[in-house]
């Protein structure tokens, strides 16, 4: 794994964990109960949309040289 994946990878992981972790936020009410909240379908649906944010990310990421996925490469 050359350098510049190895970036990608990290700044790619370091939005997926954030976006999933804002969705599983935006998903708790204000005022419900701790033992009321589904966690099942908080975890299900903020895994997803962390899914989703990696699968984005393969169109490129402005952290990594220039951002397009054609900046991406090992050089091989």
């Amino acid at each position: 794994m050359g350098v510049v994946t190895q970036q990608w990878a990290k700044a790619a992981m370091i939005r997926a964990v954030r976006t999933a972790a804002q969705t599983a936020l935006s998903m708790l009410t204000v005022g419900q109960a701790f033992s009321s909240i589904h966690w099942g379908s908080i975890l299900s649906v903020s895994a997803v949309a962390g899914i989703g944010s990696v699968l984005t990310s393969l169109a490129g990421l402005p952290e990594v040289k220039g951002g397009t996925d054609a900046d991406i490469t090992d050089g091989n």
